[in-house]
């Protein structure tokens, strides 16, 4: 189920937290509710997609140890379980007493369950689906608490998902290690998922200081553009280094990318709050 990787949804506290609705108790608690659906619906795409890829992670040099290729959990449980969840998210999110949530996470399981069994063997078409997990993992966090998404930060959400995205892949064809497990991966080129990530890049910048600069006249907003670029040059360094595979590591184990983003979120949240 990857518990580790439940980082990830953390960016349901990304729209809630610029709207600055974490401060009161139905705020928190919807948005807590949409963190917890899809911690589910994540563990149940990965079960389901373990099972699937069951023959082509045992010749991978480091999949091969997770529990189904292993052989420690059989493949029919995995699918089982992996429908229990899938069916338990959006019953969580219906909670909060509003449908558009449970859709937002129905809306999820479907493109997971779409790129498990075809989107991830399409060039290109692999990199938009994972990106766009992320972007309704962020989308969600704001119908959860009801309020407006600007498209300021659907732009910069959805580039940095690429961003990442990218440089997961990146680092996954740069790996010295032996065999392919994705399919996709033949029909990439370091250098053209390099481009990719700096367009990316770039373009997220720009847009993040032309939010804060010219949307936000707090001095605040303006000074987190300092962390704001260190996060992102911080992230294509260790891409560079080889280090994108895995990008929830990267957050827990890199001590500089930490820093910039609790400063980051530090100058956001008296920009918002104070």
């Amino acid at each position: 189920m990857r518990p580790r990787q439940w980082l990830k949804n953390l960016l349901v506290f990304a729209a809630p937290a610029a709207a600055g609705v974490l401060t009161t108790p139905d705020g928190l608690l919807r948005t807590l509710l949409a963190f917890a659906a899809f911690c589910l619906a994540a563990s149940g795409g990965y079960l389901l997609n373990d099972a699937a890829d069951v023959a082509a992670d045992r010749e991978h040099p480091r999949k091969r140890l997770r529990p189904v290729a292993a052989g420690i959990v059989p493949v029919r449980t995995a699918r089982v379980a992996g429908a229990a969840l899938f069916a338990a998210a959006p019953a969580l999110a219906a909670c909060t007493g509003d449908w558009r949530l449970p859709a937002v996470v129905a809306g999820y399981v479907v493109l997971t369950l779409a790129y498990t069994h075809l989107l991830k063997r399409e060039v290109i078409v692999d990199l938009v689906a994972v990106a766009g997990c992320h972007v309704i993992r962020a989308y969600a966090g704001a119908v959860a608490v009801d309020v407006p998404v600007t498209s300021w930060f659907l732009v910069v959400v959805s580039l940095g998902s690429l961003q990442v995205v990218v440089g997961k892949r990146e680092a996954e064809i740069r790996r010295p290690e032996p065999g392919v497990t994705r399919a996709t991966l033949l029909g990439y080129t370091p250098g053209y998922l390099a481009h990719v990530r700096a367009m990316a890049s770039g373009a997220m910048i720009v847009t993040y200081c032309m939010w804060a600069l010219q949307i936000h006249a707090d001095t605040f907003y303006g000074i987190s553009i300092v962390p704001f670029v260190l996060v992102v040059l911080r992230h294509n360094l260790l891409v560079d280094r080889g280090e994108g595979e895995e990008p929830e590591e990267l957050v827990l184990r890199d001590r500089p990318l930490r820093l910039y983003l609790a400063l980051l979120a530090a100058l956001l949240a008296v920009g918002i709050y104070l």
